[in-house]
């Protein structure tokens, strides 16, 4: 049965620079340091640590809200398109930023919360306190 995780983390930027981050390539690539490339419309393609995710952009609530359809080179072939919810709202220093991640295949959502901590969370903590 497909898993669902949640997690949370305040960034120190505004909701806009990582709104406007998250859709940028270089910037994306910046704060991962991992090659990412995004067409930042509804609609638009994304790949992500060179290539290991990819995806498309399904919603796009201006510094509020990004909704994308997510996979890794780990899904199953045959496995559908996970769901990926970023969403951001103000914090005190900061803005929270909201993993919403589902449709996870079984036994994989552990080492996706690990990841979203280690390989999201952690390098923009980093790139927006400069």
């Amino acid at each position: 049965m497909p898993e669902k995780i949640k997690l949370s983390s305040v960034i120190p930027a505004s909701a806009k620079e990582i709104y406007t981050g998250w859709l940028d390539s270089k910037i994306h690539t910046a704060f991962t340091g991992a090659k990412a490339k995004v067409d930042p419309k509804v609609g638009g393609k994304f790949t992500a640590w060179d290539d290991y995710i990819s995806g498309t952009n399904l919603e796009l609530v201006p510094n509020k809200k990004i909704v994308q359809a997510w996979r890794s080179t780990e899904f199953p072939e045959n496995h559908p398109d996970s769901k990926l919810d970023v969403i951001l709202e103000p914090a005190a220093k900061g803005t929270k930023v909201t993993f919403v991640h589902s449709e996870i295949p079984d036994g994989q959502s552990e080492d996706y919360k690990k990841g979203w901590k280690d390989f999201y969370f952690t390098p923009m903590k980093k790139y927006y306190s400069k």
